[in-house]
């Protein structure tokens, strides 16, 4: 019969362990308890409206009973996607070259500088938005809809291409603005999370593949982006968690419209968050559940994309690697 083999935990591991488990159960006790808040604050306006009018309205007049997140929920979408879109090839190209490619003496340095963007408030991105990058993207807006406004979602109403004449209105304010601040608000979280999975990467199966002929390239493409695909589908969805939820950099940039706006170079679009933030100070009672319900389908959205990535990182090689 084989003898079993146990190892004797001294007093720092049995402490460790025990802080570990507290601390694992704090973080779910706070979670459950933000979203049992939410819920009973909501119970009020989803019990008048119903659930599936809730989801399914795009106007948002509580105090007639006539509200849902149709078009605030759409928006927010559509805005973390065009900011995922743009953030994780941004992030991705910066943590390869970071990880793989710069020079030793300037890794440290492009590390802080990335560290440094993630730490700026969302108030400045915002303002930098409304105020510079607004009017230099609204060239490429318009080159955009002139050339692929064939494409339902890059079409602009009562624009013709290349009409000259054409008001540049209807390019600001809108959601395409709105997902390039966000991206670049999301990138620096992802490239550090994606930088850090890279530089794990065994480095015996780097020096293998560079004595089998490869390139630098090579090696990357066969040793660093399969075992980084954990960091790198993990990277994405928290800058997805993080783009859901951005507040004031959409408040500041966008021209809010409470209907179903799928054109994202077009003036007008709307979010949760941002709702949120423009009703919360003048809401009635009524109101404010109402408002806690549209927090609370954040919340559940959120929740939905942490877990779900969680899931999908668990199952990748270096997700594996970092449970064991």
């Amino acid at each position: 019969m084989p003898r079993q083999l146990s190892a004797a935990r001294g007093l720092g591991d049995r402490i460790f362990r025990v802080q570990l488990t507290a601390s694992g159960v704090i973080v779910l006790a706070i979670m459950a308890a933000v979203g049992l808040f939410l819920l009973l604050r909501a119970g009020q306006a989803l019990r008048t409206r119903g659930v599936w009018d809730f989801l399914t309205t795009a106007e948002w007049q509580p105090d007639v009973h006539r509200f849902g997140i149709a078009a605030v929920l759409t928006g927010t979408l559509l805005i973390a996607a065009v900011a995922v879109t743009i953030s994780v090839p941004l992030a991705l190209g910066t943590a390869l070259f970071i990880s793989d490619i710069a020079p030793r003496s300037l890794r440290r340095t492009l590390v802080s500088m990335v560290d440094l963007m993630a730490a700026v408030p969302s108030v400045v991105y915002g303002l930098w938005g409304l105020f510079f990058l607004q009017q230099h993207v609204i060239g490429l807006s318009r080159w955009l809809s002139d050339w692929l406004g064939w494409i339902p979602f890059l079409h602009v109403d009562g624009t013709q291409p290349g009409e000259p004449l054409a008001s540049q209105s209807v390019y600001t304010a809108s959601t395409f603005v709105a997902g390039i601040v966000v991206a670049l608000m999301v990138a620096p979280i992802q490239c550090s999370v994606m930088r850090e999975v890279f530089a794990q990467a065994p480095a015996g199966e780097r020096e293998g593949a560079y004595a089998l002929g490869a390139t630098r390239w090579g090696m990357i493409r066969a040793v660093v982006l399969p075992y980084g695909m954990g960091g790198i589908i993990g990277g994405t969805m928290l800058g997805l968690g993080r783009a859901l939820g951005e507040t004031i950099a959409v408040y500041l940039i966008i021209s809010p419209v409470f209907t179903i706006q799928p054109h994202i170079l077009q003036t007008g679009s709307n979010s949760v968050s941002s709702l949120i933030a423009l009703h919360y100070g003048d809401a009635s009672t009524f109101g404010m559940s109402a408002l806690m319900a549209a927090g609370l389908a954040l919340f559940l959205l959120t929740l939905a994309v942490n877990f779900t990535a969680s899931s999908i990182v668990a199952r990748s090689r270096s997700g594996a690697q970092s449970e064991a």
